[in-house]
This record gives C-alpha cells, structure tokens and sequence, in this order.
C-alpha cells in the first residue's frame, strides 16, 4: 500500500468550490465536512483527513491537540500528520445527528460519558469548543468518541454543548419528544440557532 503521504497527495481538490476531483482507489470517502474531506483506508482501521487548500493551515493545530489527548479514549488516535492531513483511527458508529435522525437511542450514560471526555480535555489545558452533534459518535461498542478538535484552544466561550444538554433534558427524555427527526428540520433549526434566533439554552435543538 503506498504511505499516507502519496495517499493524501492523490487526494486532488479543486481550488473554486473545494470540489472533489479524485483520489486513489484505496481510498473511500466517508464524510465531507466544513474543511476537509475524510477517506477510509482500504483494508484497515484508520481514517485519512485531507483538508481543502485554503484550510491547510488547520492540519498542524488539530494534529497537536489530538496528541495532547492521546492517551484519552474517547479520542481517536493519531497516527501520523502532514502539511494537509491527519491519519486516525476510523470510528464504526453513528453520530449523534445520525442517531436522533434513525431513532437510535441516545441515553443519560452517553451524555455523561461526553461530559467526561470533556472534563478531561479541560485537564488539559483546553477548552472544548464546536462541540455538535456531527462530532460525536456512538460506536459500535456503545463506546463515546468525539473528532474534529481544531478549535479547543479557542478562548471564547462556546455554550454548544451546555445548549445541547439542556435541549437533552428539557425535551429530549420527554415522553412526547419525537426520537426520530428528519435530517431537515434538524439543518434548519441549526441554521436558526447559529443565526441566533433561538435563545441559547431554550432552543429546541442545537442539531448541527
């Protein structure tokens, strides 16, 4: 199998609207997000991020926080980093937005153990910021993993999470709540709450 070097260098992206123009066969996209595209490594367990041109400069940052976690298992492992990617561990599961959208349970031990991986980041000297529910897995395992660490070093306060608890609790538990929600409603109320338009810590989901 070739290194992840040439892996990440076959990944070819477009410089106008950071599409994706081809990648090596060893490759299987798994997720698109805000700056990157994920890739699964055939044969394996690990996961290759390439990031698009103008967000190369997140490789570094996010790599360096990973490793500042690695001993931590609710984060993936890193296994090797360049000017444009990061190798990890592939995480089997579902998200959490793909659990509320499939109707897959999400429980009150789930949450705590998210508020432990958290405390733990904390410990570090970082301040878990972005945290959403595309973040978030369930494993296979029923095991918490949380990805996308880019902006712990962040100063601001983020209220994401607390947000998403308080949803959890003052909606989510109840009997009435939905447990199944489409894709769409969640995008739009997540476009609402980050356009401010649904008061942190009343919105009925923060679900992006």
């Amino acid at each position: 199998m070739e290194t992840y070097q040439e892996l990440a260098k076959s990944v070819v992206i477009s410089a106008k609207k950071n599409r994706l123009l081809r990648y090596d066969d060893a490759l299987t996209l798994v997720g698109t997000g805000r700056s990157a595209f994920v890739f699964r490594i055939e044969a394996s367990s690990k996961a290759i991020k390439v990031f698009f041109p103008e967000f190369t400069y997140i490789a570094k940052e996010e790599a360096d926080i990973y490793k500042a976690l690695q001993d931590i298992s609710y984060f993936p492992t890193v296994y090797d980093a360049g000017p444009n990617y990061i190798v990890m561990d592939y995480i089997e599961g579902r998200t959490l937005f793909e659990c509320v959208n499939q109707g897959f349970p999400i429980t009150s031990e789930h949450i705590d153990e998210i508020d432990r991986a958290l405390s733990m980041a904390l410990e570090r000297g970082l301040n878990p910021s972005d945290i959403h529910l595309r973040n978030i897995f369930i494993t296979a395992t029923n095991e918490i993993k949380l990805i996308d660490v880019a902006r712990f070093r962040q100063t601001k306060d983020c209220t994401q999470w607390s947000d998403l608890k308080a949803v959890y609790s003052h909606y989510y538990t109840k009997r009435y709540f939905p447990k199944k929600i489409p894709a769409t409603v969640m995008n739009t109320v997540a476009f609402f709450y980050k356009k401010q338009l649904i008061p942190h810590q009343l919105s009925s989901s923060k679900m992006d």
